[in-house]
């Protein structure tokens, strides 16, 4: 969820109601805290899908109708509903009035702050599937290419730039970004990678290529100068997980699914707590 989507959201839709799990109990889909907005014709986020999913939109969808402000909702989430997590929750909707939803939009925006950020370096094949990929997850992300013919390719909607020094975009990135090197220039993937493995705030520093390109930048590397500690930390080849696979969809997958679990292994060794254990939407007005 972004900021800007949720506020087309809300500018789109009059009557809205806020519904939140105020309390979890042993197992569910989602933790205390998460929200979702509820229209007559769409919604904002999910509460973890399933049977609990539906039950609380139904509700929401009756409170629009019949013009009732809230309600509660004391949800087993067992076998009398269809869904088998075990635990229990208490779901509380409201009705979205402007003290809520200045409330959802500042929360949203908090939470913007704190999403990492991903910079895939080309707009390749792989680059643009795993633009793809990566604009579906969590984190916010751009790609970066000297050709702008390879950047028009890329999916509606996939932030993008066109940059004459790659490297310099690593210079200046935010604390904690994430970069993925797979340019058409090996030159230039050495020369970004040497700039991002400079960056020790940096969960993750993947490349694409074969162990001989990995050979050949340890040799470079090296001879730069570069600290070898440094080296250790870089992921080349990207998205190999043992397959061995060559496909730019398989290799793209992969490489999102490494790039998760390193933001998410250095987000707990910085002891980061997500937003949604900290505050209410509902519950904290």
């Amino acid at each position: 969820m972004t900021s800007t989507a949720l506020e087309a959201f809300l500018a789109a839709n009059p009557d809205i109601i806020a519904c939140e799990l105020t309390s979890v109990r042993g197992s569910s889909p989602r933790e205390q805290g998460t929200f979702m907005l509820v229209a007559l014709g769409a919604i904002f986020g999910t509460i973890g899908g399933g049977a609990l999913e539906y039950m609380v939109i139904d509700h929401a969808r009756r409170l629009i109708a019949e013009g009732r402000a809230e309600e509660a909702m004391d949800v087993p989430l067992g076998p009398e509903i269809g869904q088998c997590c075990g635990g229990r929750v208490m779901v509380s909707l409201r009705f979205a009035d402007a003290a809520i939803r200045r409330e959802v939009v500042a929360r949203t925006m908090a939470e913007d702050a704190l999403t990492p950020q991903v910079y895939v370096f080309g707009a390749g094949h792989v680059g643009r599937v795993l633009a793809q990929i990566l604009s579906l997850l969590p984190v916010r992300m751009e790609v970066i290419d000297t050709r702008q013919e390879e950047l028009d390719l890329l999916a509606p909607g996939i932030a993008h730039r066109r940059v004459a020094m790659p490297e310099a975009v690593v210079r200046a990135a935010p604390r904690g970004s994430a970069f993925v090197i797979m340019t058409h220039d090996h030159a230039l993937d050495f020369l970004i990678a040497n700039e991002a493995l400079s960056r020790l705030d940096s969960p993750y520093v993947g490349m694409v290529g074969s162990k001989t390109k990995r050979a050949k930048f340890a040799s470079w590397f090296l001879e730069q100068g570069g600290d070898r500690a440094a080296l250790d930390r870089l992921v080349l080849p990207v998205g190999a997980q043992g397959l061995g696979d060559k496909r730019p969809s398989v290799i793209a997958a992969l490489a999102a699914a490494e790039i998760m679990v390193q933001i998410g292994q250095r987000e707990a060794l910085d002891g980061q707590v997500p937003i949604p254990e900290k505050q209410g939407v509902v519950s904290g007005l």
